[in-house]
């Protein structure tokens, strides 16, 4: 099941207050990005994140779902309601992201 533009754009609006957050569409899916570095994603309407030190940390009783089959396991983030959780949450993980390699031309 793909996600839908409205739960996307709801996630979004939940994350307006964090600079620099992107997303790519890929196979009915949103990966999403902040500061280049990806975070996690929307996968059949839910929101998924990296599940770094910090994250687990915040979210100890998270369930840890696949966002596809044969991927590797994301945390549900499953207080999206709270916009001051999300700012914290993401802000907490960031440099714990992976930078993004330089694309080769």
């Amino acid at each position: 099941m793909a996600s839908s533009r409205a739960y996307l754009d709801f996630i979004l609006e939940q994350l307006s207050g964090i600079d620099r957050i992107t997303y790519k569409q890929m196979m009915g899916e949103y990966i999403l990005y902040m500061n280049g570095r990806i975070i996690g994603g929307i996968y059949d309407d839910r929101f998924l994140v990296k599940p770094t030190r910090s994250a687990r940390a915040m979210m100890p009783h998270a369930d840890m779902e696949l966002p596809y089959e044969g991927a590797k396991e994301m945390l549900l983030v499953d207080n999206v309601d709270s916009r001051n959780f999300l700012s914290r949450l993401l802000t907490a993980m960031y440099d714990e992201l992976p930078v993004p390699k330089p694309k080769k031309w």
